[in-house]
């Protein structure tokens, strides 16, 4: 019985961890340049019981079989699919046609990647980000702002776990990305979030009802327990 408290401990925390998820990736529904972001659990390896209840006089080791005491949270993993285009009509905005990402120099001087295209224009003539950062060629330059399409360094990050997300839809790289050198460029388009809003509230609902069976176990198994404790010591 206190076994079964433990499952649903960790059960619940799975779950929550699931809603956590579930939540950040509907606030960003709207955030231009999202990445949906998964999680995926698996079962806990089994393990064996045994009580010492065998033989005539219940006293030799009687092996009862194997027994899993539930999932956990093995990790993440980032969908790389691409986001449907909007169109902006503003002369900054830009959009890869495809799943490539922007290069940008962040404030530590680490190279970052990136499907926000929303940029604007520093003092320099330069293209930074909303958050500053310089968007770079593929010499590693910063773009300058002029009327053509400028030659943006896009790259193909198509392993999803090498990628750290750093916030606000930037990303780092623990591997060099490939450059595509002849990615399109669409000028007044963004890419916006590839969140699937009707996915997530089906994800929504499956928590929701896991829950609520966690809860009638929960209950259940409190009642058992009250019945050990308060009924089974009373019996003369």
């Amino acid at each position: 019985m206190i076994r079964g408290f433990d499952t649903l401990n960790r059960n619940i925390d799975i779950l929550q961890k699931r809603q956590e998820n579930i939540s950040a990736n509907m606030a960003n529904v709207n955030t231009n340049g999202y990445l949906d972001k998964e999680l995926f659990q698996s079962t806990l390896k089994s393990v064996g019981l045994h009580n010492y209840q065998a033989g005539a006089n219940a006293n030799q080791r009687h092996n009862i079989g194997q027994f899993i005491f539930g999932n956990q949270i093995d990790g993440s993993y980032i969908n790389m699919a691409a986001g449907p285009l909007k169109e902006t009509d503003q002369t900054n905005d830009f959009a890869t046609n495809g799943t490539g990402f922007f290069t940008v120099r962040m404030a530590n001087g680490q190279l970052g990647y990136t499907r926000n295209g929303q940029f604007t224009v520093n003092d320099n003539n330069q293209y930074v980000t909303q958050d500053g950062y310089q968007v770079l060629n593929q010499n590693n330059q910063p773009v300058q702002a002029t009327k053509q399409v400028p030659k943006f360094k896009i790259v193909n990050l198509a392993n999803p776990t090498t990628l750290t997300s750093q916030g606000n839809t930037y990303y780092t790289s623990t591997t060099a990305p490939t450059t595509i050198n002849n990615a399109q460029i669409t000028r007044g388009f963004v890419m916006q979030s590839n969140v699937s809003v009707a996915d997530e509230m089906v994800a929504l609902m499956q928590t929701g009802r896991e829950y609520e069976a966690n809860q009638k176990v929960l209950s259940a198994t409190n009642e058992t327990v009250n019945k050990a404790v308060n009924q089974l010591g009373t019996v003369q």
